[in-house]
């Protein structure tokens, strides 16, 4: 393992981080949070209707799918190719859960794995104190404090196969118009489905603000929960863990201690009863002939692992 970048004293360096980059983050992270409180006061007025819960589970696919299968398994760890269009598609969806520009997220993604729980991991939750008090800082930095605190010098170096691509470039850099797109789809879906303003509104904020908060939250308990609380069927590699609820709401991604030990596998659930969502879809992509060269692990290297 290569060690990650360490000062004249031995300590982590850091890029330095804007006050605008802070905001943003916050606003990312609060919006949504006002859009959950915002729904539910209107469950005593508004209701919930089906276009709401409609347009809410689509979105929530949609944008979930762009992570796990777009910016997780396609372009941080090469688990298949597919076309140049779903490629832009998969960027569009993925950067629409607001979790960051794909750049950032794959660099960010790639050195986690590179140090898994260890010096230069930028969320894991271990290292944080011992006891309940260190737990529960190790969960709060996995969870969502990591992303407060400056990027490590170097990111660049983990993306240098997708800066090299225009398109992925192109794409990368319109996050905030995804962004935009991703709230307005709702509100014009609903408008036009109701027929109404109100119905417009509510569909933003189901299909929009509290979608964004439910794939924020089961994202990062990836992040959180399966490197805290789960089984370990290869514990040899790291404390990664496979957390049957996670498997299940971050669309397979929750079968973490398996993805870390083959973390080039298409496939996450590498057991019958293991469901993995992400992998039916790339499976489909596949059967059309919209996806190739998917990659799994052998038996005799699942044996060994």
């Amino acid at each position: 393992m290569q060690s990650p970048e360490l000062s004249a004293r031995g300590e982590l360096e850091f890029e330095p981080t804007s006050l605008g980059v802070h905001f943003s983050t916050l606003l990312a992270v609060l919006l949504p949070f006002a859009g959950v409180i915002a729904a539910v006061v209107s469950l005593w007025g508004h209701g919930f209707s089906w276009v709401d819960l409609g347009v809410m589970v689509v979105m929530y696919l949609v944008t979930g799918f762009g992570i796990t299968v777009g910016f997780h398994r396609l372009f941080s760890h090469r688990c298949f190719e597919t076309t140049a269009a779903i490629r832009f598609a998969l960027v569009a969806a993925g950067s629409m859960a607001v979790q960051g520009s794909l750049i950032r997220w794959v660099a960010q993604h790639r050195r986690h794995h590179q140090f898994s729980d260890s010096a230069g991991d930028p969320h894991s939750p271990h290292h944080h104190g011992c006891g309940i008090r260190g737990v529960l800082a190790g969960f709060w930095h996995a969870h969502i404090g990591w992303a407060f605190k400056p990027d490590a010098l170097g990111l660049e170096r983990y993306v240098v196969d997708l800066n090299g691509q225009r398109s992925l470039r192109v794409a990368s850099l319109l996050f905030p118009l995804w962004i935009v797109l991703g709230l307005a789809v709702p509100f014009v879906v609903g408008g036009l489905v109701t027929g109404t303003w109100s119905g417009a509104f509510f569909a933003f904020l189901w299909g929009g603000l509290v979608r964004v908060f439910l794939v924020h939250h089961v994202t990062w308990s990836v992040n959180s929960v399966c490197h805290l609380w789960g089984s370990r069927p290869y514990p040899q590699k790291d404390r990664s863990r496979n957390n049957f609820l996670f498997g299940i709401l971050a669309l397979g991604e929750g079968w973490h201690n398996n993805h870390h030990a083959f973390p080039n596998s298409a496939r996450h659930g590498l057991r019958w009863w293991q469901i993995d969502p992400s992998y039916w879809c790339i499976r489909t992509l596949a059967f059309f002939g919209l996806a190739w060269n998917v990659r799994l692990p052998s038996d005799r290297a699942r044996a060994i692992a």
